[in-house]
């Protein structure tokens, strides 16, 4: 399919909303917070805590994947996951990562960068229990990213695994856990009409954040 398929001709006008670089909250998680309080508000969106992340290894090369945010704060925003997976690699290798939330519906994306440390063995605990019991039983059975000859072997090792904690709790493998993006700048997108798109850009100076309106 090439890029002169008509078939690839799609518009979708964006008439929405608007975002002005005057009015927005002077911190950026205030502004993050009231975006997600209207994605979680509207029931057509599915999984608005889906969110893009993007890591690199230590020779440059990128990886892009979906993962679910499972809790922000002041201090960041966590997922979790395999430590020993193709994400973890590279975080291990180069400490910095881009995540991208984009709720269609709203006509909405948030672009955040940042540096990424790993949360306390207590929170991924805290998490982890949490979890439905085969969410659990998975962590255990699957070697995450690693070639694997089919599907009856990961549900094999399901098996297996249900098997040795039969009546018990599922404990937290030692090579699983969360991650958390410390960011040092947020954009926030909102599409308009005619692609003359609102871009507003908040970086971190010390302990404030600069506001910028950047072109579309």
């Amino acid at each position: 399919m090439s890029a002169d398929d008509p078939s690839l001709e799609l518009r979708v006008p964006y008439e929405r909303g608007a975002l002005d670089e005057t009015t927005v909250a002077r911190d950026p998680l205030a502004q993050f917070k009231g975006w997600f309080g209207e994605v979680l508000a509207s029931p057509d969106i599915v999984e608005p805590n889906a969110m893009a992340l993007a890591t690199a290894d230590g020779h440059g090369q990128p990886s892009l994947r979906i993962v679910l945010m499972r809790g922000f704060d002041e201090r960041g925003f966590v997922f979790f996951t395999n430590y020993e997976s193709r994400k973890g690699h590279e975080l291990e290798a180069n400490r910095r990562a881009a995540l991208l939330f984009f709720w269609e519906r709203l006509e909405r994306q948030i672009r955040i960068e940042g540096r990424v440390e790993r949360v306390s063995g207590d929170e991924s605990d805290a998490y982890f229990v949490r979890r439905p019991r085969g969410h659990r039983l998975s962590a255990w059975a699957s070697p995450q990213s690693t070639p694997i000859p089919d599907r009856a072997f990961i549900e094999t090792r399901m098996g297996a695994e249900a098997q040795r904690f039969e009546g018990v709790e599922v404990p937290r493998p030692p090579y699983w856990g969360g991650y958390r993006v410390v960011p040092d700048a947020f954009e926030f997108w909102q599409g308009r009409r005619d692609r003359v798109h609102d871009r507003i850009r908040y970086i971190r100076a010390g302990d404030a954040w600069r506001i910028e309106r950047l072109a579309p």
